[in-house]
């Protein structure tokens, strides 16, 4: 039997990953999907656990030869996308799938999977909010910084795209209902 898919997407900075990896500490049953992407490594990631890090070249191959369910040209030149061998993977072991991608990749994913999925947008309650979550993380210069940022407001109007939104003002409670959400739908039948 097929698993359910699970998107959680959000503008940069919205605490999306931190609510995934709480919900893969809850919820037995589910799997994350390891995304492939173009960008450089972070000096804390490792291939195949955070990331499938390819270059372009190879990227453009599984692109060709149809491996990705979707991608995303997300920032220009840096790409992210979706194996779908990563999917049968988890699926076959008789796990849900849980995704943590770009607002565009969750849309996208959306379409895919239709009702066997649920998409939940993560949003804060504003740009400032968000420019100063990313600031703490460090890993940007300003020029990138200022990209994010920019981007995120354009993916904020695109909640409505979405099966359920959750408001990450407190981490605690944003994380106890999106897990309330994912709990339900991985319930029905």
């Amino acid at each position: 039997m097929e698993g359910k898919a699970i998107i959680f997407s959000a503008p940069s900075g919205a605490g999306k990953t931190t609510i995934v990896h709480s919900l893969l500490d809850r919820i037995p049953s589910l799997r994350f999907s390891i995304s492939a992407t173009t960008r450089s490594k972070r000096p804390t990631e490792i291939d195949g656990r955070d990331y499938y890090f390819l270059s372009v070249e190879d990227f453009h191959s599984k692109q060709e030869s149809g491996e990705l369910l979707e991608w995303e040209e997300v920032y220009s030149g840096t790409f992210y996308g979706t194996l779908q061998s990563e999917v049968e993977r988890i699926w076959a072991d008789g796990n849900h799938v849980i995704f943590d991608v770009d607002v565009k990749g969750g849309k996208k994913l959306k379409q895919i999977f239709g009702g066997q999925a649920l998409s939940v947008f993560v949003k804060v309650k504003s740009e400032e909010v968000l420019r100063e979550r990313l600031q703490m993380r460090n890993t940007e210069d300003d020029e990138t910084l200022n990209m994010r940022v920019s981007k995120a407001a354009e993916e904020m109007k695109e909640e409505v795209h979405f099966d359920k939104v959750v408001l990450n003002e407190n981490l605690d409670v944003a994380i106890n209902e999106a897990e309330s959400l994912v709990k339900n739908f991985i319930s029905i039948k």
